[in-house]
């Protein structure tokens, strides 16, 4: 199993679908003035000795308000565990979103830490 989820990884700095559906959504909000700056990526997060976090995307709302954003189809590993550390370490909003199906209203669910 683990074989097989390791080649549906893409390299670090590609977007996957998902990723790239939601940087569509943050363009869309950064172009309406709600978003002041967002970068794929952009920032690692040390938790402890040789742990990292790295959000999917970081931005910068227009009033300053800094969020790490985590997009997910469905968790795996210590993932969620991580974002929750990093919730507590750091004065950032984190954010952790899924594309929800067109029957269900399609737009994004979003769990805030």
């Amino acid at each position: 199993m683990k074989a097989l989820q390791a080649l549906g990884r893409l390299k670090v700095g590609r977007m996957n679908q998902t990723e790239a559906a939601y940087a569509r959504h943050l363009e869309q909000r950064k172009h309406g003035g709600e978003i002041a700056w967002f970068k794929f990526e952009g920032l690692k997060f040390r938790l402890a000795d040789n742990t990292f976090y790295t959000p999917d995307f970081v931005l910068m709302l227009s009033d300053g308000v800094m969020e790490a954003h985590e997009v997910k189809g469905f968790w795996m590993d210590d993932a969620r565990a991580k974002i929750k550390i990093a919730a507590d370490m750091y004065p950032f909003r984190f954010i952790a979103v899924k594309a929800q199906t067109k029957k269900a209203g399609g737009g994004w669910a979003v769990e805030q830490f």
